[in-house]
């Protein structure tokens, strides 16, 4: 078969490999302790499942409109006003199948050859795949161990030239687990207000679950609101990954672009998973703050216990669920380590060059997983690198 050019420029997440090369062990019967998939391990809550048991009983099962039923993108909107900050008008509201959409139609939109994209790096792998595969060129900005995962902000404003035509934010971060400050965020702003035809896409899917500080919107910083796209979803805050629903903040020039784009691809979000998504908005928020609170507990039993891992350094995250301790001194590469993790110690988690070149040296550790597996873990890689 021949394929077009530019499926070479598409990369891939390698969570979902690294997982299915833990199911086959597993089926061998060897014991594993999974590490490397970004999903929380609760289930959804109750009072959102029953409000999409109800929808589907009242008949939601048709297409909607395409940026999404009216009601939740009103509920988003008042959210978005209440959390951020933000004055936001439903009509900037679009809701996708997912939030990974809003990502690949934002770059499809903006992206093009010559123009440049500055994203994190370590980052979410498909930031740069998408920016490829538009035909842009991706632009790291390096996310610095020594600043806990914090980007040199003097080195960001050396990388904005006359290309640059987007900037990637994401905060709290995947896979580091950083939050950028206020400060941070100001200056970042004042950046991009330098220049009329720069934008900004905020991912913030993981801004409920924060452990220091608050979540800073780059939005609500003043006139930022017209040059943010702010991606959001709820499979993070509220375990819904498999009910499949994100959504976009936009200004509204940009609305109808990235509704066509949703048109010619998947059409609508399901309906009655955007009931179901009012409900979470609306609802009782007791469920959401009881995970964060979990994954505190957690963070801090994992943050432990890497550091108390001679070879192993593990600065703290400050946010989502992951830890992305230094390796290099065990010696291995982050691939050679993700590969006998699994194999000696049973034990699943993700190279960190699989986020980009500046992850080389590290892994990526999800706790989405209970205290005792952590444990469990924890003790069978100190076994493993006392190993080596």
């Amino acid at each position: 078969m021949t394929l077009a050019d530019r499926m070479n420029h598409l990369g891939t997440e390698t969570a979902f490999e690294v997982l299915a090369k833990a199911r086959a062990l597993e089926a061998q019967g060897k014991e594993i302790v999974h590490l490397e998939i970004g999903e929380p391990d609760f289930d959804t809550p109750r009072h959102i499942v029953e409000a999409g048991i109800q929808a589907l009983q009242d008949g939601q099962t048709h297409y909607g409109p395409t940026p999404g039923i009216p009601q939740l993108r009103e509920a988003i909107a008042r959210n978005s006003r209440e959390v951020r900050g933000i004055d936001t008008d439903p009509a900037h509201v679009v809701v996708t199948p997912g939030a990974k959409p809003i990502m690949f139609y934002v770059i499809l939109a903006l992206a093009e050859p010559g123009v440049e994209v500055i994203y994190p790096n370590p980052g979410f792998p498909i930031y740069e795949s998408m920016i490829r595969f538009s035909g842009a060129t991706p632009v790291p900005m390096r996310l610095i161990e020594e600043k806990g995962y914090h980007p040199d902000l003097d080195d960001l404003a050396s990388k904005i030239t006359g290309k640059t035509r987007l900037i990637i934010l994401n905060s709290p971060e995947n896979p580091c687990g950083s939050a950028l400050t206020r400060e941070e965020m100001e200056t970042i702003a004042n950046l991009v207000k330098q220049r009329d035809d720069l934008y900004v896409m905020a991912d913030e899917i993981y801004k409920d679950i924060l452990y220091t500080g608050e979540h800073h919107s780059i939005a609500a910083f003043p006139d930022m609101s017209r040059r943010t796209i702010i991606l959001d979803g709820f499979s993070k805050s509220y375990a819904m990954t498999g009910w499949r629903l994100g959504y976009g903040i936009m200004p509204p020039e940009l609305v109808p672009h990235i509704t066509r784009l949703a048109v010619n691809s998947v059409s609508c979000a399901a309906t009655f998973s955007q009931f179901a998504a009012i409900a979470a908005l609306d609802g009782p928020q007791d469920d959401v703050q009881a995970m964060a609170q979990e994954f505190s507990q957690r963070r801090r039993l994992i943050t432990d216990g890497l550091r108390s891992i001679d070879g192993i350094n593990c600065p703290e995250p400050e946010g989502a669920f992951y830890a992305f301790p230094s390796i290099r001194e065990t010696g291995l590469s982050s691939s050679e380590f993700e590969e006998r993790a699994l194999s000696e110690a049973g034990v699943a988690i993700l190279s960190g060059s699989a986020f980009g070149e500046y992850g080389e040296g590290y892994v990526r550790l999800s706790y989405a997983n209970s205290q005792e597996n952590i444990a469990k873990a924890v003790e069978s890689l100190r076994k493993f690198v006392g190993s080596l």
